[in-house]
């Protein structure tokens, strides 16, 4: 009798799931990027371009007309995204570069080569990341998290920032994460030796971004440089790929997930939309304004993680 009310319920779950289908993609699809703005004639950096929303909003900033970069680890993926891309639009300007936020002699050897060839830099959108990876370390010895997520795209923003001032107005986009209310920067253990869980390093990594982003806007007030932090959503891609049980339920679960393309559209909103032209300092979620937790609002914490930051990268950002 249990056995054929449960699978009654499962049947019934089954018939409302498919029955309301439409209606369940409509709402996990989230907001969506209105603006009609272009960017022709404007530089974009985008990191992590090669795979998932990077790679959709790369494809998204180059139909706008942009010149988009993309800067990734895998030059031959980068390649690949690159070549999807013009096959959708064949007169993308869009060129791939390697780039290893997991090494810090890689991204300054990017930065030197990057300042060489262009003069000018609109938007820079620090995508990339690593999610629920097992302990590991950077090239520097930075927890792999940590480093990638925060420290590497600390330094790759310290490295262009004078570029970015040159060609203002720009903007700065930094992919943060809902998974920041959750985290906590643990000053004593930033790099978690003593004890080490992938799900809390990395809600750590992803708050790091969001007070990242709150500082660096709050010191570059009067630059015409913006800074925002984006949540994009829970989205389908690679990013779960460290984590079976993460990349078990997203399969199970993927009518209410976003696709890529769903969770690039905030990353394309805070890159185009004419509304937030001198709007720095905020976090964004569905194109719109989003919760940012206690601790992401901490001034003391943002600017504590600033110089802890600049010491760990060997640098004097003031």
């Amino acid at each position: 009798m249990v056995l054929l009310l449960i699978v009654a319920g499962l049947g019934v779950v089954i018939l409302l799931t498919i029955l309301f289908a439409p209606h369940i993609r409509k709402y996990a699809a989230g907001g969506v990027c209105k603006s009609l703005g272009r960017l022709d004639g404007k530089t974009v950096l985008i990191t992590g371009a090669n795979t998932g929303i990077g790679k959709e909003t790369a494809l998204d900033l180059a139909l706008r007309g942009a010149r988009v970069i993309i800067a990734c680890r895998d030059v031959n993926k980068g390649e690949e995204a690159a070549a999807g891309i013009r096959a959708v639009y064949p007169n993308a300007q869009v060129e791939v570069r390697e780039l290893d936020l997991a090494d810090t002699c890689s991204i300054r050897a990017f930065a030197q080569n990057l300042l060489r060839d262009i003069n000018q830099l609109h938007v820079l959108i620090n995508n990339a990341g690593v999610m629920m990876c097992p302990y590991m370390k950077t090239i520097d010895g930075f927890e792999m998290q940590i480093g990638v997520n925060h420290l590497g795209h600390f330094l790759l923003t310290y490295l262009l920032i004078g570029l970015l001032k040159r060609s203002a107005p720009a903007r700065i986009v930094v992919v943060s994460s809902l998974a920041h209310n959750f985290g906590w920067i643990r000053f004593h253990d930033l790099h978690s030796q003593g004890s080490y869980n992938s799900g809390l390093a990395y809600c750590q990594s992803k708050l790091a971004n969001v007070l990242f982003a709150r500082e660096l806007a709050r010191r570059l007030k009067g630059s015409s440089v913006t800074v925002n932090s984006v949540h994009p959503g829970t989205v389908n891609s690679e990013l779960t790929r460290h984590s079976t049980l993460m990349t078990i339920l997203f399969t199970v679960l993927t009518m209410f997930l976003k696709t890529p393309r769903e969770g690039a559209q905030t990353s394309v909103y805070c890159a185009v939309a004419e509304e937030l032209h001198s709007i720095s300092g905020k976090h964004f979620s569905d194109c719109a304004p989003a919760f940012v937790a206690l601790q992401g609002r901490s001034e003391e914490t943002a600017r504590r993680l600033w110089d802890v930051s600049c010491e760990h990268l060997g640098i004097e950002w003031e």
